[in-house]
């Protein structure tokens, strides 16, 4: 009888032995010309300007994690529809069938209700959009 943790470990060994053998041999026999422009934050030849931190509007990461949340809710919704008419079929009643995945999607919708309420699907509009859109109207 073989030790399973053999198996593991030599899988643990190749895995690490893979990747550090790629960058050992790229390093070895990629060519080396130190250059000034290499050094520098933008290797595409421009000089760069001014701050390169800009402001985000916090909007576009509560929509990317609305989207998240509603997306794994795809993910539990698909399989119980898939087993859904097999779990009738073998005599689970309607209600311990139905109950459950009823409740998941109500947690939802008070949450997208919390979320509508408290602002976090409205788009706010930048200050620069909102002077942009009175010029245009006057």
């Amino acid at each position: 009888m073989s030790n399973p943790w053999i198996a593991i470990g030599a899988l643990g060994l190749v895995g690490i032995l893979i990747p550090v053998g790629m960058m050992v041999i790229s390093s070895l026999l990629r060519p080396s010309v130190p250059e000034q422009g290499k050094r520098a934050t933008y290797e595409s030849g421009e000089v760069p300007t001014g701050d390169t931190r800009i402001r985000f509007n916090i909007q576009y990461y509560m929509v990317a994690l609305l989207f998240v949340v509603f997306d794994i809710e795809t993910v539990l919704i698909f399989p119980w529809t898939v087993i859904y008419r097999d779990a009738l079929e073998s005599g689970v009643g309607l209600t311990r069938a139905l109950l459950p995945m009823l409740v998941f999607i109500g947690v939802l919708v008070i949450a997208l209700a919390w979320a509508w309420r408290n602002g976090a699907v409205k788009w706010v509009r930048s200050p620069r959009a909102n002077s942009q859109r009175r010029t245009r109207q006057q």
